[in-house]
């Protein structure tokens, strides 16, 4: 089951949508125009958010960059009227999941679910290459796979949630085959910038010789300790 939101300015369609997606066993939320949308959705963080395209105030496209805005990696369907195309392209260039035109027919929607679950699966096994583990006074994140720019949700997120705890230390893993390119660096020096005006003492150990090297270019080894290997890294914790 999912919980999906949906936003349309006609009573009528939500009502539609509602009594579909309920059938289907999803959780269901409405809001009637984009500005009550985000509010739902910065309040209940949905599966998945489907759009009317046109609405008075706020229009779809809006409503599509301000959740990517949020949650980069979050996923929209929009929904147009017949002779939309152009504002469908412009929503998929935004990484609009899917479009779906009116009046919707199931297996239209069907097939727009399924791109949703299929790529939220797959957001999820990327995330299987960073994970965040909580010891007892260090927070440990594990890197063990590609960072690039579709990391950069992830990356907030498990910053986020370490400095939601006590834990003033923040020891950052990578492992022997974790790569980060230039966009993902552009993150990680972020996050780390907004742990240390926390009071945080972050560490980062495994990465190569040119990493490092990056890392300093960028006033990363700056604000964080540096180590070549986690044994050492430990050692300065202790």
């Amino acid at each position: 089951m999912s919980k999906i939101l949906v936003i349309d300015d006609e009573r009528a369609t939500l009502n539609m949508f509602e009594m579909l997606l309920t059938a289907y066993g999803h959780e269901v939320l409405t809001a009637e125009n984009g500005e009550i949308g985000i509010e739902i959705f910065d309040a209940r963080k949905p599966d998945l958010v489907m759009t009317d395209i046109k609405m008075p105030g706020m229009d779809g496209l809006e409503v599509l960059s301000r959740i990517k805005a949020i949650s980069p990696d979050s996923e929209v369907i929009v929904i147009t009227g017949h002779g939309d195309m152009d504002l469908a392209i412009k929503a998929l260039n935004l990484d609009a999941t899917d479009f779906l035109n009116k009046p919707v027919k199931r297996e239209d929607l069907e097939k727009a679910l399924r791109l949703s679950d299929d790529r939220r699966l797959f957001a999820r096994k990327k995330q299987d290459d960073v994970r965040l583990i909580f010891e007892d006074k260090l927070a440990v994140i594990e890197v063990a796979g590609n960072l690039t720019s579709k990391s950069e949700g992830l990356l907030i997120d498990i910053f986020d949630e370490a400095m939601d705890t006590s834990k003033m230390n923040i020891l950052i893993i990578f492992q022997e085959k974790a790569s980060i390119n230039g966009a993902a660096i552009d993150t990680l020096y972020n996050v780390i910038e907004k742990a240390k005006a926390k009071g945080c003492n972050i560490i980062i150990t495994g990465l190569s010789g040119n990493f490092r090297c990056v890392l300093d270019s960028m006033g990363i080894s700056k604000m964080a300790s540096i180590y070549d290997n986690e044994e050492s890294a430990r050692k300065k914790l202790c």
